[in-house]
């Protein structure tokens, strides 16, 4: 779910990651600058393509995700914070569009 500002969201996991003792129940995955998505087909991230969600999540989620972290994710879990990094991509009048303020 996006916040106000549209410049991240807070997903709650279904499965939480294990890390240690601990476990993530929730993430905050912030809208990438550019520079976090240096390496990246902006297409495969918009397809939500693994192998590009497994470089960009690291850059932009608190607490941040390793390689391992979003390899052993829960596929649902997987596509909804996908989903909201594809949605970062679209531009501010095609997020209205979609989904107008209420």
């Amino acid at each position: 779910m996006h916040n106000d500002t549209q410049n991240s969201a807070v997903i709650e996991l279904d499965d939480p990651i294990k890390r240690g003792d601990t476990f993530i129940t929730a993430l905050t995955v912030r809208k990438p600058k550019a520079g976090a998505l240096r390496g990246i087909s902006l297409i495969e991230l918009a397809n939500l393509n693994v192998s590009a969600l497994q470089i960009v999540l690291p850059r932009i989620t608190e607490p941040t995700l390793t390689a391992h972290d979003i390899a052993n994710m829960d596929p649902a879990d997987l596509l909804a914070v996908g989903a909201e990094v594809a949605g970062f991509l679209a531009s501010k009048a095609d997020r209205l569009s979609v989904s107008p303020a209420k």
